[in-house]
């Protein structure tokens, strides 16, 4: 007589799974509450941006008022400069400094040499652990009129030093350049991972056919890292309008205002200083969906 062993049931069956995958469960745990409290819980605060928030009624009995926040933002006198700002300095950064990590990344990778590959590299990516306070430090110290090593620079020339933090056309230059020495090194490291796993056999073959090494980057690596060019990208558009808040505003001063106010610093003086807070969570509201907005236009593409 045959006998069939009982199906499991699904319960056990599961718990089965849970307990095979129990340590991978484990491993996702921290960074799923992190989400859960951090960026989930908080969302219901959104409706401050609806209504005339006070703090001693609290968010659910503020009185609503519908869009007016987001109208008294986009009437604002300083809305298209902020805008403006937010956006070319945005932009600016990612033209200047995406296309140099993907150089130096190919570049590390033809070299030869592990000793000089490894120095460049460590060189290159020790900058991005640099606080944002010391790098603006040294830009303020590098520019001084007084003991500046640019200051100094342009007398041995013959030019005339000018106070480069306080003048408004600078400011974007000053602020990307400095984020592009910060940062590459530290960029090429994912392009670098990413060039590691090309096929051998590819380059080999190409040599054979006698492909030069122009040819065989334009043909065998640009392609090989497409994929990971594309993903960074559609991340970068995704913070197209959140420039860092830190550097703008420690390099911000009176004098260069003008060019140096974007949504961050604007909503940091609204929402903290001026303690409007409804206005604060209309404009980072704003601001969260154009993110959004642009890196889903970025993805269909």
């Amino acid at each position: 007589m045959v006998t069939h062993s009982p199906r499991l049931p699904y319960r056990n069956s599961f718990f089965i799974k849970l307990r095979k995958s129990f340590p991978y469960y484990i491993i996702i745990l921290l960074p799923v509450i992190y989400l859960i409290v951090f960026k989930y819980v908080p969302m219901y605060g959104i409706q401050i941006a609806f209504k005339d928030y006070r703090v001693s009624e609290g968010i659910f009995a503020s009185p609503w008022v519908g869009a007016k926040y987001f109208k008294m933002f986009f009437d604002s006198p300083s809305f298209w400069n902020i805008l403006y700002n937010t956006i070319s300095i945005s932009l600016y950064s990612l033209v200047a400094g995406f296309p140099l990590a993907i150089v130096l990344a190919v570049a590390l990778n033809e070299c030869r040499s592990i000793f000089f590959k490894k120095t460049v590299q460590m060189v290159t990516y020790m900058p991005y652990f640099i606080s944002t306070v010391v790098i603006v430090s040294m830009i303020m110290q590098f520019t001084d009129l007084q003991s500046g090593f640019v200051t100094h620079m342009i007398r041995s020339l013959g030019g005339t030093p000018r106070n480069i933090m306080g003048m408004p056309e600078y400011f974007k230059s000053l602020y990307v350049w400095t984020g592009v020495w910060q940062s590459t090194g530290y960029t090429a490291i994912i392009f670098l991972a990413a060039l590691s796993g090309i096929s051998t056999e590819l380059r080999e073959a190409a040599i054979v056919d006698g492909a030069s090494k122009f040819k065989r980057v334009l043909h065998i690596d640009l392609p090989g890292i497409a994929p990971t060019i594309v993903i960074l990208l559609i991340l970068n558009m995704g913070y197209v309008m959140s420039v860092g808040f830190e550097k703008v505003y420690l390099m911000q001063n009176n004098l260069n205002a003008q060019t140096s106010e974007v949504i961050s610093t604007y909503l940091y003086k609204v929402g903290l200083l001026n303690v409007n807070y409804s206005l604060a969570t209309a404009i980072g509201l704003f601001n969260s969906i154009v993110n959004m907005i642009m890196m889903f236009l970025c993805n269909r593409q």
